[in-house]
């Protein structure tokens, strides 16, 4: 067990240049391709490379902020699939956003090339490293990005890659001079299962992406205990004790666990929560050891549960108590987690602002729960965006009772994500069934570009304003910040 103590290290600096840390070279491997290099996961996987010394080149449909980051660190990327991109690649990365009729997988196929999945290539990084992976239906980009931020600031020095930016580090990914490797594990399409880590954390598990899963809970449930036996015997297992089917899953877990969460019979356990405004205060209780006073700068209880997590995974590693404290009180926050933008300033006055990636009915209650105890005096007005036909099919009902909770609720569009339209599964369906709820009147939206207009004539002074959803609404909040039909001159 290695024992650290407070060393205020930063995230931000690289380590590329010490090679002490790298993993044994792939034999035969020298040019990486990755097939749609702009999503964060992927693109994290590819900085990491890129700073482990291969040639990296990559396609994308269009030019983002990792597309951008990757290019300026020496990546070769290009704007557009084409069967020439692949020429020079010793192996191709895709991940299952890529369709298989997709004309660079073809060429690497009639050329023979290697091609892998994302979660292969995540845990080929792993397989020489310690390695800790978060899954969970929700909160894992949070988590992950929690226990980075602590074993940063314990002098640990970790690899991180997470599905989120990192605002302290400026990035998703890092390439560290420890041997932890810190990354996301996604059960979306069960690809967790090739990860081998040593510590393996799951924050929950609920009903989603179960099309992968045939539609049977139970094969989910079974999936996270497959994940959690990838642990070698003298691994361990962090799971968060106050989600009903961690609990269950619990007695068949057949490796050493920690248990955390607000419960009593958990292991790590928070007590005398807190929120002020978008800071959350708790005390974590634990056995042989004193009592820990925590303050992190993430609101609502579900981002305790979070950072609980990190706290439970640093103390079992011999994180000292004030580097797990500093590094949750001096934590930054993570790009489109509850991310405070700019306030808005409108002819009706000011309004905070905020963005949020939660796209599942249970993350939106927490968002919304947390924004009602921070800020109770504030109107709630929500821009959501369903993500995903068969997801608002899946969740119809649950989308309709959360969604009713806010005081004004504008709905856009859903963002196919590639899918085809679900007859009933849309945002004219969800309007008319919580019109029919009776709780508030929603504004279904339309056109995006006619937003900024349906918004001015609703909002009032001191409004909360938030935009929530998973597709290309993170954009259309950026928009609305200069929008001249809704904000007025400084």
């Amino acid at each position: 067990m290695t024992t650290a103590s407070n060393s205020g290290a930063s995230l931000g600096n690289t380590a590329s240049n010490n090679a002490s840390n790298r993993m044994p070279e792939m034999r035969r491997v020298k040019t990486i391709h990755f097939v749609g290099i702009g999503g964060a996961g992927m693109g994290g996987i590819a900085e990491v490379l890129l700073n482990e010394g291969y040639q990296i080149t990559g396609s994308d449909l269009g030019e983002n902020q990792v597309v951008k980051r990757l290019t300026s660190l020496g990546a070769k990327i290009t704007l557009g699939h084409h069967q020439d991109n692949v020429n020079d690649a010793s192996v191709i990365v895709v991940s299952t956003a890529i369709n298989a009729e997709n004309p660079e997988l073809l060429a690497a196929h009639q050329q023979r090339i290697p091609v892998v999945r994302r979660a292969e290539m995540l845990a080929e990084l792993m397989r020489f490293r310690h390695g800790i992976a978060i899954a969970g239906t929700h909160g894992k980009t949070t988590t992950t990005s929690l226990i980075a931020s602590i074993f940063a600031q314990a002098n640990l020095d970790p690899t991180f890659v997470i599905g989120g930016l990192l605002n302290s580090a400026g990035t998703n990914a890092r390439l560290g001079s420890s041997r932890y490797l810190i990354a996301e594990a996604d059960e979306s399409d069960a690809s967790f299962l090739h990860l081998q880590p040593m510590v393996s954390v799951i924050t929950n598990i609920d009903e989603d992406h179960m099309e992968t899963y045939q539609g049977d809970f139970e094969k989910l449930k079974d999936t996270y205990i497959e994940f959690l036996h990838n642990l070698p015997f003298y691994g361990l297992a962090v799971v968060c004790l106050d989600n009903p089917a961690v609990r269950e899953i619990l007695p068949r877990i057949s490796r050493q666990v920690i248990t955390y969460g607000f419960c009593q019979d958990a292991d790590v356990r928070a007590t005398k929560y807190q929120q002020s405004a978008g800071v959350s205060s708790f005390v974590v209780e634990r056995k042989d050891h004193a009592p820990l006073a925590i303050s992190v700068n993430l609101p609502g209880e579900h981002n305790v549960l979070n950072a609980l997590a990190g706290v439970a995974v640093a103390i079992d590693e011999g994180v000292a108590d004030n580097a797990i404290q500093q590094a949750l009180q001096n934590f930054a926050g993570i790009g489109r987690r509850f991310e405070q933008l700019p306030t808005l300033r409108t002819e009706q006055g000011e309004m905070m602002f905020i963005d949020d990636y939660g796209h599942h009915p249970t993350e939106v209650k927490a968002t919304i729960a947390a924004m009602r105890n921070g800020w109770p005096e504030k109107r709630l007005v929500m821009v959501f965006q369903p993500h995903r036909y068969s997801r608002t099919r899946d969740l119809y009902e649950d989308f309709v009772e959360v969604l009713s909770e806010v005081d004004c609720l504008f709905l856009l569009n859903v963002y196919g994500a590639g899918e085809t339209p679900i007859a009933n599964a849309d945002s004219k369906s969800l309007a008319r069934s919580i019109r029919q709820r009776g709780q508030i009147e929603p504004i279904y939206v339309s056109d995006s570009d006619k937003l900024a207009e349906l918004l001015a004539a609703q909002l009032r002074d001191n409004d909360m304003v938030i935009t929530q959803g998973a597709g290309n609404i993170g954009t259309i909040a950026n928009n609305l910040a200069t929008d001249k039909k809704l904000t007025v001159a400084l």
